[in-house]
């Protein structure tokens, strides 16, 4: 993987934990922070589609944890189901 050099300021705090974390790890500092930009990377991204794209009928009230776990398996049956949309 191709890297581009960067340069950041850091509380010597953080410093100090990500120096004990490398040492305890057994990888470099560089390695720890470098996941962390990784992380606030994903965190900050915008993704092209929606997380959840499809809809379902539902009663018209917020569903119990139960009743939306059961929406959710009835719609990937009818989708493996012959003639589904899947």
């Amino acid at each position: 993987m191709s890297m581009k050099r960067t340069n950041v300021y850091a509380d010597p705090e953080d410093l100090a934990i990500i120096k004990e974390a490398a040492k305890r790890r057994g990888i470099s500092e560089a390695e720890i922070i470098r996941e962390g930009i990784h992380l606030a990377a994903m965190a900050n991204r915008v993704w092209d589609e929606p997380l959840f794209s499809r809809t379902f009928t539902g009663p018209g009230r917020t569903l119990a944890k139960d009743e939306v776990r059961d929406a959710v398996a009835d719609a990937v049956r009818s989708e493996a189901a012959p003639g589904g949309t899947g």
